[in-house]
């Protein structure tokens, strides 16, 4: 054998124990992984993730009772979601001119919050925790309207919203952050959907008509449908930073930029009803301005952004940075949310024992704290 024969010999021989070592390390590190996520995934849930997934369980509950609302009237109607009768074809189409796609989005939506609160629920049950169950709560009547499943009871209360518009200026606003500027009021896209209580779904046939009506409802959901979904966009990351377990981390950073997605979805739609030719649209004292056009138009009003644009974040020292806002306890915390929810119209003709407990749910998730290891 040749001397250039035996280097080869010795240079294979060489790359294969490094490669072997390699991959026993490889084996090595990847055993231990395995063996902290079990330890993980074993070890007891303390009382501050019990509160926060209790909390947003709740809250998707409540989230997966509106939805359904909206499905029933103007979502796919399909054999995934349960109680569809058919839709309502006006509602349906109003929704449409908006974006074709609405009634699909809108049915994607509703199957997202059912899955979340019972993931959730059933996560809690694996650790020995009770699951939230709010159906002695479902006393609301709902819709009448040909479409609705009119015999079931609501959690939810849809056809007297006051629906807070500013997470449009909110989330293009350059020069305000809420966790850093709580004072500060982010000016209303549609002032007058503020303004006074106004349904998001036909409460009996007689809404069908005229189109202005109708449109003026459809409008008014696809609004409404931003405002909850950018509370769980917040809420999500706001708990977060509470969490101890790494598996509720985990859950909730999972979960969390769902609602994102449905968030920026729901902003893009929207536009299409504050733009041309939907907008200006005028219903009674309801008016859906064109915010391309004046007095309004500008980054803080125009239609196309529906990407945050760069803010303040932890200090005006830093740069500005696009963002999830706000993500602090005090600004968009779970009482936060609860309060908003109530502010907005939702759960008007609950009781005082649904507002007793969802409100003893938030404070507890929004005491929680976290505790490392070394702690």
């Amino acid at each position: 054998m040749t001397d250039e024969h035996h280097a080869d010999r010795r240079s294979f021989l060489r790359t294969s124990a490094i490669a072997g070592t390699a991959l026993v390390a490889g084996a090595s590190a990847m055993a231990q992984q395995v063996a902290a996520e079990t330890d993980a995934s074993n070890r007891p849930l303390n009382k501050g993730d019990i509160a926060i997934l209790r909390l947003l369980a709740a809250v998707e509950l409540i989230e997966s009772d509106l939805w359904l609302q909206y499905a029933e009237l103007g979502g796919v109607q399909d054999s995934e979601l349960p109680g569809l009768t058919g839709g309502s074809a006006a509602y349906t189409a109003a929704l449409n001119v908006l974006d074709g796609d609405m009634s699909q989005y809108i049915h994607d939506n509703t199957e997202d919050e059912f899955s979340h609160a019972a993931f959730i629920n059933a996560y809690l049950v694996s650790k020995g925790e009770k699951p939230v169950d709010l159906d002695k709560f479902r006393t609301l009547k709902g819709s009448q309207a040909t479409g609705a499943n009119k015999t079931k009871l609501r959690l939810t209360n849809l056809m007297r919203l006051k629906v807070d518009t500013s997470w449009w200026t909110r989330y293009r606003s350059r020069a305000n952050n809420p966790d850093l500027d709580p004072t500060f009021v982010f000016p209303q896209a549609v002032p007058s959907l503020f303004a006074g209580q106004f349904p998001a779904i036909p409460r009996t046939d007689a809404d069908l008509t005229p189109q202005n009506h109708i449109q003026a409802i459809a409008n008014t959901a696809a609004f409404h449908f931003g405002f909850i979904e950018q509370g769980g966009s917040s809420l999500y990351p706001t708990l977060a930073q509470r969490v101890t377990h790494p598996q509720v981390l985990r859950i909730l950073l999972s979960i969390g930029p769902t609602e994102t997605s449905h968030f920026q979805t729901w902003h893009d739609k929207a536009g299409n009803g504050v733009s041309v030719p939907v907008a200006p649209l005028t219903d009674g004292s309801l008016v859906f301005p064109n915010l391309n056009g004046p007095p309004f138009g500008g980054e803080d009003f125009q239609t196309n952004l529906i990407m945050p644009e760069p803010c303040p974040f932890l200090s005006r020292k830093f740069p500005a940075v696009s963002i999830i806002r706000p993500t602090s306890i005090e600004t968009f915390g779970a009482v936060a949310t609860i309060k908003a929810f109530t502010a907005d119209g939702l759960f008007i003709g609950q009781t005082d024992a649904f507002f007793d407990l969802v409100g003893r749910l938030a404070r507890e998730a929004d005491e929680a704290t976290r505790k490392c290891d070394s702690d």
